[in-house]
């Protein structure tokens, strides 16, 4: 698919979404066998899985491990949403926030709780939406609050998190990898809810609870996100 980049407060809706199966992804494929971190319910290490064994559902029951969030806000305070590849392996062709993965076990500098997080978080923003490593350093990335959360997915692949929520408000320059995205656009708050209204796909479990929870919130405060900082409390859904 056409990656598609725009501004919709100057453009009307449409969309831009792919009906089309295809093959699995072998980029995908290897991914899996990453090594996410394993926590507890307060975010203490505790471990490690793989990818695959992080987000296959055993009876059930899928192992808590860290994640992060990030919204990313361009200076007309429109937020960037993306439409997740379709050879994706967990919740393919859905819509959700800018970005979104994993700090790894296996670097050492992303087991480091909140540090850890936001340099995961500035590798995987160059890795999917091709950002300069120049326009993202972790001192861009504004810590919010943390989301914990369990979605059995399609009953195969879900997930259980303990979710950093990060913030980068800024300009920033967008070439996306068709691996991991198939649109992306930025979107402004007077017509996001018309938006979402009108997909043709669903939108991640993670990112609806955040819409119908938080994001308001965030969204009102963006230039006084000391007002919505909570630190230490792991919000659970």
């Amino acid at each position: 698919m056409k990656l598609i980049f725009k501004s919709l407060g100057s453009l009307p809706l449409r969309r831009f979404l792919s009906t089309a199966p295809k093959p699995l992804n072998p980029v995908q494929e290897a991914a899996l066998e990453e090594r996410c971190i394993l926590v507890d319910q307060h975010d203490q290490e505790c471990g490690f899985a793989s990818k695959r064994d992080c987000h296959r559902l055993v009876n059930g029951n899928l192992p808590l491990h860290r994640a992060f969030s990030v919204f990313l806000f361009n200076t007309k305070d429109e937020l960037l949403l993306q439409q997740r590849s379709s050879t994706k392996i967990t919740f393919p062709d859905h819509y959700t926030n800018s970005c979104c993965s994993h700090p790894l076990y296996e670097i050492e500098h992303e087991r480091k709780d909140l540090e850890g997080a936001k340099a995961a978080a500035c590798r995987r923003l160059v890795f999917e939406l091709g950002i300069p490593t120049s326009q993202c350093q972790p001192k861009d990335l504004q810590y919010i609050t943390r989301i914990r959360y369990m979605s059995e997915g399609d009953g195969t692949w879900g997930e259980h998190e303990i979710d950093y929520i990060f913030i980068l408000h800024k300009d920033v320059s967008l070439d996306p990898n068709p691996d991991e995205v198939s649109t992306a656009l930025y979107i402004p708050k007077s017509k996001m809810e018309k938006f979402l209204k009108n997909l043709n796909h669903p939108i991640t479990p993670w990112f609806n609870l955040i819409v119908q929870n938080e994001l308001t919130n965030w969204w009102d405060n963006l230039r006084s996100l000391e007002k919505v900082m909570n630190h230490k409390k792991i919000i659970s859904y």
